[in-house]
This record gives C-alpha cells, sequence and structure tokens, in this order.
C-alpha cells in the first residue's frame, strides 16, 4: 500500500472517532498522557482503600463518630491552604518536578499510615495528623497535574483528555470501595486496614513511575512587561486578582458552586435511607448512584469534544444536575430516585469536563497553575458546604424540602445567573486551539 493511501486510511479513521459517540479515546495516543492517565487512573483507584480504611480505623480506635468526623475537618483545611499555594507554585517551577515532590509527601503519608497500623499505635491523633498531611499532599500536586494536560495534548483533545481522567477517577471511586469491602469481609478489622494501607502504597508507585517518565514542564517564559511569576502570597494574588477581571472563569466558577453547595444531597441519604427504606442496602445503593451515572456518560462521551458552544453546555449541564437532584427528592421509588441520581451523574460529569476544559484552553499559561489551585479548592470546599447546607436545612425543614428545594433552587440560580451575565452561555473555545510542551 502506498504512503498515500495509508495516510488517507488513517484520516478515515481519525474522522470515524472523531464523530463516534463512544468515549473519544484519541488522547491516548500521546505519549505523556497515557502514562498520566494509567498512574492517576491506578494511584486512584489505590487511594479508594486508604478513604476506606482511615475512618474504620479512627473508628475503632476512638469508638466516636465525633473523631471520624474530624477527619474531613483534617482534609479540608489543608487542601484550602495548599491548593492555592500550589496553584502558584505551578506557574513558578518546573511542574514535573513539583508534582514528583508533592507526590513524594502524599507517600509518605500513606506510608505512615502503614507503619502506625502495623505498628498499632492506636492514636487518633496522629490519624489526623497523617490525613492532614496526605491532603496537603494531594492539594499541592492537583493544580500542578491539570495544569500539565494543555501543555502535553493538542488544545482540540483537551476535553477529551479531562473526560477520559474524570471517568477513570469515577470508576475508580466506585469499584475501589467495592474491592476494600471485599477485603474487610475476608479479614479481621486491624488485618484488613493493614492490607487497605498496602494496595494504597503498592498502587500509588505507578503514579511516580508516570510522573517520572513526563518531559521537563518549566514555566512559559517570562515577559519582561508582565510581573514576574511567585510562588508566595503575591502570586496567589495576581491570580486572584486575574480571576475577577474574566467573566467566564468566575461565572463557571458560580455555577459550581450553586450546584454543589445547593443540589448535593448525599448527607440526607442515611436519614432517607433509614426513613424510607429500611436502612443499609438502599444507602450504599444512594451513595453509588451519582458516580454510576458518571461513568455510564463517561463511556458514550464521543460528543463531549465536538460541541462548540461550551458556556452553553456547561449551564445545561448544570440545570440537568439540579432538576435531576430536585425531581430524585421528591421520589419515593428507591429505583426511581437511583435512576435520577445516576442521570444526576451523567450531567455532573459533563458539567466538570466543561468546568475543566474552559479553564484549561481560557488561563494562560503562566496563570494557569494559580487558576487550578483556586478550581481544586472550589471543587474541593462546593461538596463539604453542600453537606453542610443539606443537615441543616433537613433539621430546620424536612428532608424532602431540603433535598428536592435544593436542586430546584440550583437549576433556576443557574438559569438566572446565565441570563443576568451571558458571558458564560456566549463562550467558545478559540477556533483551532493548539497548545504543546513547548507553548
Amino acid at each position: 500500500m502506498s504512503q498515500d493511501a495509508v495516510e488517507a486510511a488513517a484520516e478515515v479513521v481519525e474522522e470515524r472517532e472523531r464523530k463516534s459517540w463512544f468515549i473519544d479515546l484519541r488522547p491516548l495516543r500521546v505519549v505523556a498522557y497515557r502514562r498520566m492517565w494509567i498512574g492517576n487512573g491506578v494511584s486512584f483507584f489505590g487511594f479508594q482503600f486508604t478513604s476506606v480504611a482511615v475512618p474504620i480505623e479512627m473508628y475503632a480506635i476512638t469508638h466516636s463518630s465525633a473523631w471520624v468526623g474530624l477527619l474531613g475537618l483534617a482534609g479540608l483545611v489543608p487542601l484550602l491552604i495548599f491548593g492555592l499555594w500550589g496553584g502558584a507554585a505551578a506557574d513558578v517551577v518546573d511542574r514535573r518536578k513539583l508534582l514528583l515532590a508533592s507526590s513524594t509527601l502524599a507517600w509518605i503519608s500513606t506510608l505512615g499510615l502503614l507503619a502506625q497500623a502495623l505498628l498499632h499505635v492506636n492514636s487518633g491523633y496522629l490519624l489526623l495528623a497523617l490525613v492532614a498531611l496526605q491532603s496537603a499532599g494531594f492539594a499541592i500536586s492537583s493544580p500542578a497535574r491539570q495544569a500539565i494536560i494543555p501543555r502535553i495534548v493538542p488544545g482540540g483533545l483537551v476535553p477529551a483528555a479531562n473526560t477520559l481522567a474524570y471517568t477513570t477517577t469515577t470508576a475508580g471511586g466506585v469499584l475501589g470501595p467495592l474491592a476494600a469491602g471485599v477485603i474487610f469481609a475476608a479479614a479481621s478489622t486491624d488485618s484488613g486496614i493493614i492490607a487497605a494501607y498496602l494496595v494504597d502504597a503498592v498502587l500509588f508507585t505507578v503514579s511516580f513511575w508516570a510522573t517520572w517518565r513526563l518531559p521537563s514542564i518549566p514555566p512559559v517564559e517570562h515577559d519582561l512587561t508582565e510581573e514576574r511569576p511567585s510562588a508566595g502570597l503575591r502570586g496567589v494574588l495576581v491570580g486572584l486578582k486575574f480571576l475577577v477581571t474574566q467573566p467566564v472563569l468566575l461565572l463557571s466558577f458560580a455555577v459550581d458552586i450553586i450546584a454543589m453547595v445547593f443540589a448535593m444531597p448525599r448527607a440526607l441519604f442515611p436519614e432517607v435511607a433509614a426513613d424510607r427504606f429500611g436502612g443499609d442496602q438502599a444507602v450504599g445503593w444512594l451513595f453509588s448512584a451519582i458516580a454510576i451515572g458518571s461513568v455510564v456518560a463517561g463511556l458514550f462521551s464521543g460528543w463531549i469534544g465536538r460541541v462548540k458552544r461550551q458556556g452553553v453546555a456547561l449551564v445545561a449541564a448544570v440545570v440537568a444536575w439540579g432538576l435531576a437532584i430536585g425531581f430524585a427528592g421528591l421520589a419515593h421509588s428507591l429505583w426511581l430516585i437511583l435512576l435520577l441520581l445516576a442521570v444526576g451523574g451523567a450531567a455532573d460529569l459533563v458539567s466538570a469536563v466543561y468546568r475543566q476544559s474552559i479553564l484549561q484552553v481560557y488561563a494562560p499559561d503562566r496563570l494557569r497553575g494559580r487558576l487550578q489551585g483556586v478550581f481544586t479548592v472550589v471543587v474541593a470546599g462546593g461538596p463539604r458546604l453542600g453537606d453542610l447546607r443539606a443537615g441543616a436545612t433537613a433539621d430546620l425543614t424536612s428532608t424532602t424540602t431540603s433535598w428536592a428545594g435544593g436542586g430546584f433552587l440550583a437549576a433556576g440560580l443557574t438559569v438566572v445567573l446565565a441570563l443576568v451575565f451571558p458571558a458564560l452561555i456566549r463562550y467558545k473555545p478559540p477556533a483551532g486551539t493548539e497548545t504543546s510542551a513547548n507553548r
């Protein structure tokens, strides 16, 4: 076959893949991205074992749900602080080196968890400290990891790359706890905790391998007319100053906060499961339904990268999320609730992909790390504030009012925000956007 015929056949395959409704796998042709994708997916799956084991161990040590609740605070505070700092650092130093250093910090915390379990230290304070250290490592690494993607894949494939990443991590969020549950069902509590930490520590090495094999990703050359990037408070403030002047980015963050604060119902799942459906079996399904919907949507996401009006698509996805959650709150059939939660999860994946893609393409590379830091804080903080809002509203009114009312309110507020400030719904990605490691 001639070279022309080979190229023509390749173009036909490329066009078929581009028009497919199934998940777009083209970013996996980029070797650096493929390694990152494998490493992140495997390590996130492994992290789920730790996320299950830590609260189990904390309760076994303290016999107190209040102490278990403190784990959330121990993880949130470092995330808020180091997420912003890590984003600023990602614009100043080589992102590969920063990712290696921060991943090492998270890995050390996992080894610490394994060591204290093997030694039977039985200290709640030590668990809180190790969780805080692990959260700090994640907070620093996350902005760098996300800011790397537009440097290693073409701009037109950024939505597809983000879809692959979200689908994989969401699948890990479903399968990881199930696998951890198998370990705890087959072993004693102490043995299960040790095994869970060991699995996480071993699988984390795959992420190290992927990061180590990345090319060097230094900061873009500094323009003498611009302020020199800084990893300190000044650098963070420069990123925030840029953010408040960009309506598209501000609105993309705002609709995410609305979606999570007003329409995240997970804090209500235990009570609803107990009152309506008899408890433990139902609550497991409720917690899984949103993630399952996201995974299914990811598998059939080939169309996401073909959408040009990404701002409109983001708004529509958030509205769909709110409506699905609202109607789920009104339903009394478990399977109808699960179906609606899955629809909400599908909408949430779409909105997450577009939020991330808009940020990665819209933001200049010299500020991309700092804005990813803000994104990390918003993504981590929103659901936690949503838990607080849902629980408090349910105590003052009822679970139905808190759940359904929050969903419908989120949908309505998103529509109002989009109409009053139309910059987001007017947004389209730049035509022919290209990014590379040399950009």
